[in-house]
């Protein structure tokens, strides 16, 4: 049986490594299926094509598309990723992205903005560096990264914490695209749209529940499945929620590199036999 991990992340989105080493890396840890999936960008698909064949690494191909939806009557948004997977038709992608890049783009210069204030630098030059010189990849952890750099907080946790997280210092809102939205272009495109790590948007049961069966009905095709070291209850309510909205399923590390180094790559949940896993689609 194939190894696989379909949610990885490499440096033009929020990883360490370049798709070249992320690539390299899923050979000598005997991954045979990978997915690149950065952060509303496809730029390092090219790379990763190369090496791909370099290292005899089955590449899918993807992204993973930031996302808000809203429950009935209700104001509140909740962010949500959605990695597409699989495309086969990139343009209605790149319509979508080249805006999201934007968004992303504005948001990181209003975070710089309000942590220069805060802590009388500048960060913009560097955090931009980190980002190897693209602004429409610069994310919170690449802000949190010249945080600790910095030596202002110890840890990216609590750079988060004390920072970054909704109702401090420097959070900065986004709008993202509409969850149909993302879905219908994703839908176009011809790839599979997966619902990224259902459990770790800080999310009630009830509105897990809610937001399962909502994917469903927009056109969602699967969704990832939770890690081993979530409690057994997370995985019976996902694997309830799977067979109940007819959901493929999903296997994802969301590997990033060093500066995640608990997400190891190609440690990813087990498939359950009465499961279909999203990559037969492919």
């Amino acid at each position: 049986m194939q190894r696989m991990d379909l949610h990885t992340h490499s440096h033009f989105s929020d990883g360490t490594l370049s798709p070249a080493a992320l690539i390299e890396h899923a050979s000598c840890s005997r991954v045979d299926m990978l997915a690149l999936t950065d952060h509303d960008t496809l730029d390092g698909l090219p790379e990763a094509r190369l090496a791909a064949t370099e290292h005899g690494v089955t590449l899918v191909e993807g992204v993973e598309i930031s996302s808000q939806w809203h429950k009935p009557n209700k104001k509140n948004s909740f962010g949500v990723h959605i990695v597409a997977l699989a495309p086969k038709n990139l343009a209605p992608l790149q319509e979508l992205l080249a805006e999201q890049q934007q968004i992303r783009a504005n948001r990181a210069v209003q975070i710089c903005q309000k942590l220069e204030k805060a802590t009388k630098t500048d960060p913009w030059p560097e955090v931009l560096a980190l980002a190897d010189g693209r602004a429409e990849g610069v994310t919170r952890s690449h802000i949190a990264s010249w945080l600790v750099q910095k030596g202002i907080v110890a840890r990216q946790q609590q750079a988060f914490d004390q920072y970054l997280k909704e109702g401090k210092t420097a959070f900065v809102p986004l709008a993202w695209a509409e969850m149909d939205h993302v879905l219908n272009i994703i839908n176009a495109s011809g790839g599979q749209a997966v619902l990224a790590h259902p459990t770790r948007y800080g999310l009630s049961a009830t509105h897990i529940r809610y937001l399962a069966g909502l994917f469903k009905s927009l056109g969602g095709h699967a969704m990832e499945l939770p890690s081993a070291v979530e409690p057994p209850a997370t995985r019976a309510m996902m694997d309830y929620l799977i067979a109940q909205h007819d959901l493929a399923v999903s296997v994802a590390s969301d590997f990033h590199g060093s500066n995640m180094p608990w997400l190891k790559l190609g440690q990813v949940p087990v498939v359950k036999e009465n499961q279909r896993g999203v990559w037969e689609q492919f």
